[in-house]
């Protein structure tokens, strides 16, 4: 069982209505204090009360709180993780042992659908993940310069190294998540971050591979890996996409290092760069589609997990635009889908490679021009 602590500071008044939610949500303990305001106009007296509850139960619990003691003024609600207690909590004792089954039953359903960590945990997680710093600029040019060598190297460890520390995966989820909250400012903002790490990424290797051979590049196994492109990198980036918000929600950060290698962005962004700069046009549409690809099943499965795991806004207004918001954005991504199907199918009928030789490389030709 992992546990939390829930530590509301309200007004006196309220202090009998929060007894009241801790007991409804089934908190394994709940004590207050008092004590007056040190900040603030007056000296009111306030109840600092703190529950000890199961995480299965405390977005609902905090929910209820937040909706009890908003229209006060002076109110903070803090969640504290609890690392060990003692004595231990006991599990709910039910008599009727038909209705312990079935109870024991309806929990496992539950625990499968309900996330441990809570949506402000995540808020914050996300904003950081979308947050344009100098760090994530630095993160970003470092983890390009070690995916290109290691690519041209065809260096595993490497690659496996520069996919790790890019920060490229943060902005996606950000925007997969604030499309699951219809959460217009975090989506701009995703948005935003995700766009100047790519850019800033092509704009550093096209430079860089004006010190690269055209043989390097065609003789690097590792490079000519991201130049191809099949349904099975649709399915790894859905199932990468679901594990990386799943590992979110349960609060199993370390999980998130095996999504980022499974579904880096950083190399395929790092060749496109490469093949661009060299003008190795048809293998850079190769690239493009893979990098493309892997964006959008990332935000597709991991709105759709965050949607099925209950990640939705406090009231029922926010959650009617978030509903909206998020219909749209699944909609745009499963189009986007479509179309990157479509394409990756032309060019497995080798009918795709005619397309980029007559059409799309000329138009890129032009572009650079």
């Amino acid at each position: 069982m992992s546990l939390r602590i829930i530590e509301i500071s309200a007004p006196e008044k309220a202090s009998d209505k929060i007894k009241e939610l801790a007991d409804r949500y089934s908190a394994i303990d709940c004590w207050q204090t008092k004590r007056k305001s040190w900040l603030g106009k007056n000296d009111e007296e306030r109840t600092t009360t703190r529950i000890l509850v199961d995480v299965m139960n405390q977005q609902e619990l905090m929910d209820a709180l937040t909706r009890r003691v908003q229209n006060n003024d002076g109110w903070r609600i803090l969640l504290l993780p609890v690392e060990a207690t003692l004595p231990k909590p006991q599990e709910p004792e039910v008599e009727d042992e038909s209705k312990a089954s079935a109870v024991k039953g309806k929990l496992k359903i539950t625990d499968i659908l309900k996330g441990s960590v809570t949506r402000e945990e995540l808020h914050a997680d996300m904003e950081r993940g979308a947050t344009i710093s100098v760090d994530f600029l630095l993160l970003v040019a470092l983890s390009s310069l070690v995916a290109g060598i290691g690519l041209i190297q065809s260096d595993v460890a490497v690659v496996i190294g520069a996919m790790v520390i890019a920060p490229l995966l943060g902005p996606n989820l950000a925007l997969a998540f604030g499309s699951a909250l219809g959460d217009k400012s975090l989506i701009l903002r995703a948005i935003k971050t995700n766009v100047i790490g790519l850019s800033f990424t092509l704009v550093i290797t096209v430079f860089a591979s004006l010190l690269i051979p055209d043989e390097a590049v065609l003789n690097s196994v590792e490079m000519m890996n991201r130049t191809n492109v099949g349904y099975a990198s649709i399915i790894l980036a859905l199932a990468s996409g679901a594990a990386a918000v799943l590992s979110l929600t349960m609060g199993v950060s370390s999980a998130l290092v095996g999504v980022m290698v499974a579904v880096a962005l950083m190399p395929p962004a790092v060749t496109l760069g490469v093949t661009l700069g060299n003008g190795q046009f048809s293998l850079a549409y190769g690239t493009f589609l893979l990098l493309a690809t892997n964006i959008v099943c990332v935000n597709l499965a991991a709105q759709a997990i965050f949607r099925i795991k209950g990640i939705r806004p406090r009231t029922w207004y926010e959650e009617k635009n978030a509903k909206k918001a998020s219909r749209n954005n699944t909609l745009v991504w499963l189009v986007m889908l479509l179309l990157l199907a479509g394409l990756i199918w032309l060019k497995q009928d080798h009918l795709g490679d005619e397309v980029v030789a007559e059409t799309i490389v000329p138009l890129i030709e032009k572009a650079i021009e």
